[in-house]
């Protein structure tokens, strides 16, 4: 590991400016995978700038009803917020099921959305891999890729993103705040995550030196009765073979209200708005469901060894929309 700098700040100003004026620089803040990503030569800044003592770590109550949780808050403390587990409790889910008791203890909320991808060819710097070196190609595409993407891929990338709080806030419609060199602007979530398209490199639309300051949680009533609900090989720190974030309110046996997303199957924290074009107002019955989850995941392409993720995927999501459907007492 090349010789990297390290300087603590306590002032978010200095924390920008100091990163934002070094085009070699960047944030620490929980750091659980950029030190690893240090160690194996993927990420050489020469100076890291920890951010720990920064007043971002709290989670609040806004105007209006909305529920703000800083960047800095760590994973741990979020998931057991009383407020969050009452009116969001798929977001205390997804953290539940993000990572190991150790890792959620260090991780920030901010810093499970800015994680990298964890494509073996990625963090092989051996390898030919367009997220890490652009145009140096995509050795995935016909390697062992039973853990890639067959939603939202490219022909420059098919690696899934490994977040599992993302997919709770994409389904929520939440916004992340940040501030920059240009000072301070909110960024719907769903723009907050970039398709690989032809520039895999560019996951976020942030500036360098731009910090994520914190997750508003609209006021969505909704999201009281909502699930996450996670596939994956293992039961102990796994990342998704597919996962579902849903929330969903019924009257008189149909469907009031929904938001779904899926996680383990795209390249991005994927909102399934097919199906919830669908559901909504229909039935809240398995077979609604199931038409549902099979519109949504037509547009699939499969690459050799993932085909298995587009059964895999319809089957959980309707699972998971049963579970919140028997929790509305409609199934």
């Amino acid at each position: 590991m090349r010789p990297v700098s390290y300087s603590r700040v306590a002032d978010v100003g200095t924390a920008i400016g100091t990163v934002s004026a070094d085009p070699d620089s960047a944030f620490l803040a929980g750091g659980t995978t950029q030190i690893d990503l240090l160690r194996i030569y993927v990420e050489q800044p020469h100076r890291l700038v920890d951010i720990n003592d920064l007043p971002l770590n709290r989670v609040e109550q806004l105007p209006g009803g909305a529920l703000r949780l800083g960047g800095l808050a760590r994973m741990s403390d979020v998931a057991r917020e009383p407020e969050l587990v009452r009116r969001y409790p798929m977001v205390a889910e997804a953290l539940l099921l993000g990572a190991s008791p150790q890792l959620r203890n260090m991780a920030t909320v901010a810093g499970n959305l800015m994680q990298r991808v964890r494509c073996s060819y990625f963090r092989d710097v051996a390898a030919a891999c367009n997220k890490r070196a652009p145009g140096t190609g995509c050795s995935a595409l016909d390697g062992i890729n039973r853990g890639h993407a067959v939603l939202g891929t490219s022909d420059c990338c098919i690696a899934t993103h490994p977040s599992d709080l993302g997919v709770a806030l994409v389904a929520l419609d939440a916004v992340v705040q940040t501030e920059g060199p240009a000072g301070q602007r909110s960024i719907p979530i769903d723009d907050f995550f970039l398709l690989p398209g032809r520039t895999p490199e560019r996951e976020h639309p942030l500036a360098h030196g731009e910090l994520v300051t914190g997750i508003d949680l609209p006021a969505t009533p909704v999201a009281a009765t909502s699930r996450y609900i996670k596939i994956r090989d293992r039961e102990s720190y796994e990342f998704a073979l597919a996962s579902v974030a849903v929330a969903m309110s019924t009257a008189d046996g149909r469907i009031t209200g929904i938001r779904l997303a899926l996680g383990g199957v795209a390249t991005k924290p994927w909102r399934a708005r097919h199906a919830e074009r669908l559901l909504d107002g229909a039935p809240a019955t398995t077979g609604s469901f199931v038409r549902a989850a099979e519109a949504e995941l037509a547009p699939a392409v499969p690459y050799g060894m993932n085909a298995f993720k587009i059964e895999l995927a319809r089957r959980t999501m309707v699972r998971a929309l049963e579970s919140v459907a028997q929790r509305e007492g409609t199934t």
